[in-house]
């Protein structure tokens, strides 16, 4: 029975929905919810567009709510109206412009169409963007159409963050199908990185610290070299001062002792004085 009772609600729910949709327009309603309180049915309008859906001193919300107290048996309908900000994030306003402006210019210039929509919503600031257009372009023969720039996630969590929806356009050719991905710049992306004026700072003073500790090392490096070429010459000049030396004293182990002259005058003297002597005393 609960089953039963769940099914039937969702059901209303889709009738009342579908009416509101038709009712409004096609291309001014994005999303529609139902929420149920104690006082009443709450009713919420997402759209671009307010003011066309209030209408003047809000005649056409008035009729709206007295319509659906009769036909779909509601209490206490109450309508809230919010706006979207930038409708060119929205995937459902997008494909129901597509699929009207297919209906007034016709299915050979459905390029010129999507086109012209896909640079909107990129120049938007949107991450990425996606249509797809299936059915009889520009022939008679069924064929699917893409239409991608920029960034799309197909798979994992941010595939999630994608607002996606689907329209259809009546031609006179047939039924063309519509399909819109959109990627808000909004969207959580978990491996993305946002390179802002502070990570730049951060960066630059990082690269410097880098260059600074490089030209260190090679200042350390050439510092080395000039001690070790000193160390190299003083010490060679060592080993050259010590060959000298020990050249010098083999030099002199190897050559014998020079005897000094002796002098002859000096000797000489002293004999003449030793014979004077002699001859005094043998005169004595």
């Amino acid at each position: 029975m609960e089953e039963r009772k769940f099914i039937k609600l969702k059901k209303e729910e889709y009738g009342i929905k579908e009416y509101i949709k038709r009712d409004l327009g096609k291309g001014k309603i994005s999303k529609l919810d139902i929420e149920y309180t104690p006082v009443g049915e709450k009713i919420i309008i997402l759209t671009s567009k307010p003011g066309l859906i209030i209408g003047r001193r809000g005649e056409k919300i008035e009729e709206l709510t007295s319509f659906l107290k009769t036909k779909f048996k509601l209490e206490n309908p109450h309508i809230e109206i919010r706006e979207i900000e930038n409708p060119l994030f929205d995937a459902q306003l997008v494909a129901d412009e597509i699929a009207m402006s297919l209906e007034k210019m016709g299915n050979l210039k459905f390029k010129v169409v999507a086109y012209k929509k896909l640079q909107e919503i990129i120049r938007a600031g949107a991450l990425g963007c996606e249509l797809r257009l299936s059915g009889k372009l520009p022939s008679e023969r069924a064929k699917s159409w893409r239409f991608s720039e920029g960034y799309l996630k197909k798979a994992g969590e941010p595939s999630k963050e994608i607002n996606r929806a689907q329209a259809v356009a009546l031609t006179k050719t047939g039924i063309i199908g519509i399909k819109v991905a959109i990627m808000t710049p909004y969207a959580k992306i978990y491996d993305r990185i946002n390179v802002d004026d502070a990570m730049k700072a951060t960066i630059k003073q990082r690269l410097n610290n880098r260059l600074d500790a490089v030209e260190e090392v090679k200042e350390e490096k050439t510092e080395k070299k000039i001690r070790k070429k000193k160390e190299e010459k003083a010490s060679s000049v060592l080993e050259e001062t010590e060959n000298s030396k020990d050249a010098a004293e083999t030099e002199k182990k190897e050559k014998p002792r020079a005897r000094k002259p002796r002098k002859k005058k000096e000797k000489s003297k002293e004999e003449a004085k030793e014979n004077a002597e002699e001859i005094k005393e043998e005169a004595n």
